[in-house]
């Protein structure tokens, strides 16, 4: 049970805390300190990855991988009369499908192929962390204990070892077999492997049988079976037997990753493993601020590091570098977004720098000359080609800052910065039509949906009555200045004069921080509304404000663009429980507003972590440490399931009731709570 002397009085009166204690079993265990992080272990099952599909495209399961790979397995439930874990989950065709029920299933049979272990309730004992899955069984004669783990983003290992808990010595053959689904995928048995063949994926995939050598056989293009020669084990006698699972694309040499998986050692591969994520856990820990230490908070830290490493991939194809997928389990997420990767680059650098420098390569690879950065970009183009209609909000500067403040590198600086300049003027050559120097969102198509998109809050009231006006050729902007946008870029000038002052480019740095200034006053005189209270978009001349309160207008907050009395007022605003201070607080739009509706609003009420963040960061700039540390308490309570075991992390949440809505293991939400819970300078 949690120690609720952990818990700050100051949010004892909050309702929701009270719930939270009530069903604190399920929650992580007493807080540890800073002594005690070193080979700390993970909570176990931090996400529930149980389940076995009924069908190729079943969404309700949830997936582990590792080392990038573009393939996953769940564990076994007890229904299943084998052993082994279920899939993979096939990432590499069709924006992903499950191949198989499980494509290694294990039975210990006699010489005459009957049954030697009732799998009938044997399944006794499972468990996920972010090295490996593990599951274990028992009945009167055998235990059989396996474990998966990655060896790189091409293959999994599966280790089993069966013991005999009898008190007779006992025999067996041990038999792997698997059945695809209807997916394109074909099996074709060769001499100790079975390779599989897709129709839709020039990836290739391989199940291959180390040590003994096996028999191999195929009843047909989507089954095999293979079986060991006859076991003996006197009792309490054991065999271990060693198998591995490979999908790797044509770029990467097959030959290479034999040797390795002929070379490798389980134990040991399963240390180095364990090792490595606890590095990337303590990363975390010893970074927390002194009122985030209770273990209430590390458990988040956890599974909002174990959702990013499900969402992690290796290149291929159209993709250069590697990055995370916003979520592996939604359809039309198997893909790189601008935004996206800007705020898993933010979350990454606390623990993995190298993934976070390669995130933002990943974007940087399709800037085009001059200087526009592309929304989304996948790895097969023949299932979604990449978006050119818009970009999105820039946010890259403050990435790259991000990652270098957190990992000094110069190198990396000075390959980013051209590029990060010749984005930024981007805005200001295509995205400004009146050339007053305050920008507008807009497309390349001359399209109001695609220009939303570039807002990326899709469906905002305050793009309800939005017209397009062109700019030159391939460049409209919307008819309305953008608050959001000017305070964005009013931040990336200033992380553009910090990255210039890191080269040594002190004039540039000088010039970045002169146009900040300017700026700065033009965004508190234009867009803020004095008897509102609030930030509001305004049409181009200035003089209108498009009114409905979101989350843009604590932006400035953010950027640190408000003067101090503006962020009081805003402050104000976002802490009345009628209007942001709700159950999940601090979400897109204000709860008293007509058009305020959760489920039928992407952005139409919807509490998004990174809008949360956005606020929350903002208001702690201007000094309200007690309400930031208030609200960011009530955000984890409120949310649903974001404290419980087994639960993923969500897209968004309903504001009032707490309930995940939309994508299930989102890369940025897990990556701004890390950032909420972190030291974040």
């Amino acid at each position: 049970m949690m120690d609720t002397k952990l818990l700050r009085p100051i949010f004892l009166s909050l309702i929701a805390l009270q719930s939270f204690l009530i069903s604190c079993e399920q929650k992580p265990q007493q807080a540890k300190t800073n002594e005690d992080i070193t080979n700390r272990e993970f909570t176990k099952n931090i996400i529930d990855y149980v389940g076995v599909p009924d069908a190729p495209r079943d969404r309700n399961i949830l997936v582990f991988s590792d080392q990038g790979a573009w393939f996953g397995f769940s564990l076994p439930d007890n229904k299943q009369k084998y052993g082994g874990f279920t899939g993979p989950f096939l990432m590499t065709q069709q924006n992903g499908v499950w191949a198989s029920k499980n494509s290694m299933q294990v039975n210990l049979v006699s010489q005459q192929g009957n049954p030697k272990l009732n799998w009938e309730n044997a399944l006794i004992e499972w468990d996920g962390t972010p090295s490996r899955l593990y599951v274990k069984y028992e009945d009167a004669e055998f235990q059989v204990e396996q474990q998966l783990t990655y060896l790189s983003g091409h293959t999994a290992l599966v280790r089993t070892i069966v013991q005999n808990v009898s008190g007779n010595s006992v025999d067996f053959i041990l038999e792997y077999s698997g059945e695809l689904f209807t997916t394109g995928l074909k099996f074709q048995t060769k001499e100790n492997l079975v390779q599989i063949d897709s129709e839709y994926s020039n990836a290739k995939g391989y199940l291959k049988f180390l040590g003994d050598s096996l028999s191999i056989s195929s009843g047909s293009v989507d089954s095999y079976r293979a079986n060991s020669e006859l076991v003996v084990l006197e009792p309490g006698e054991s065999k271990s037997f060693l198998a591995s699972q490979t999908f790797i694309f044509p770029e990467y040499s097959w030959d290479e990753e034999q040797r390795r998986i002929e070379d490798v050692e389980f134990g040991a591969l399963l240390e180095q493993r364990s090792i490595e994520k606890e590095q990337q856990l303590n990363a975390l820990l010893t970074n927390q601020p002194e009122q985030f230490k209770d273990s209430l908070y590390s458990f988040v830290l956890e599974k909002s590091l174990l959702t990013l490493q499900n969402n992690w991939r290796i290149p291929a194809g159209e993709l250069k570098h590697q990055g995370l997928f916003p979520s592996y389990h939604y359809e039309w997420f198997h893909g790189f977004w601008s935004w996206d990767s800007w705020k898993h680059s933010v979350g990454l650098s606390a623990y993995a720098p190298k993934l976070a420098k390669d995130q933002i390569r990943a974007m940087f690879d399709f800037q085009k000359e001059n200087g526009f950065i592309v929304d989304c970009v996948y790895r097969d183009t023949t299932i979604e080609a990449h978006n050119y209609r818009d970009t999105k909000p820039p946010l890259a500067a403050w990435a790259v800052a991000k990652v270098l403040r957190k990992n000094p590198d110069p190198l990396f600086a000075s390959e980013m910065y051209p590029k990060l300049k010749k984005y930024h003027l981007w805005w200001y050559t295509d995205r400004d039509h009146d050339q007053d120097g305050l920008c507008e969102y807009g497309s390349t198509d001359g399209t109001v949906i695609a220009a939303k998109w570039e807002s990326g809050m899709d469906n905002a009231i305050r793009f309800d009555s939005t017209k397009m006006l062109q700019n030159s050729k391939d460049a409209f902007s919307m008819d309305q200045e953008n608050v959001d946008l000017n305070a964005f870029l009013y931040a990336e000038k200033g992380y553009l004069a910090e990255i210039a002052t890191i080269l040594g480019l002190n004039e540039e740095s000088s010039k970045w921080k002169q146009e900040a200034s300017e700026l700065k006053t033009r965004i508190q005189t234009q867009f803020f509304d004095e008897e509102a209270g609030w930030f509001y978009d305004t049409n181009l001349d200035g003089d209108t404000f498009i009114k409905g309160a979101g989350s843009e207008g604590w932006i400035p907050l953010w950027a640190k663009v408000a003067n101090e009395q503006q962020a009081e007022i805003v402050k104000n605003k976002m802490m009345d429980p009628k209007k942001f201070n709700v159950k999940v607080p601090f979400q897109t739009m204000a709860a008293d507003h007509p058009k305020f509706d959760p489920m039928n609003g992407y952005w139409r009420g919807p509490n998004w972590l990174d809008q949360a963040y956005f606020g929350i960061k903002g208001i702690r700039n201007y000094g309200y440490e007690k309400e930031a540390n208030e609200i960011t308490l009530k955000l984890l309570i409120g949310a649903e399931g974001l404290l419980e075991k087994g639960k993923p992390i969500h897209e968004n949440y309903h504001p009032l009731t707490g309930k995940g809505l939309y994508a299930k293991n989102f890369s940025w939400s897990a990556a701004h709570l890390i950032m909420l819970l972190t030291n974040d300078e």
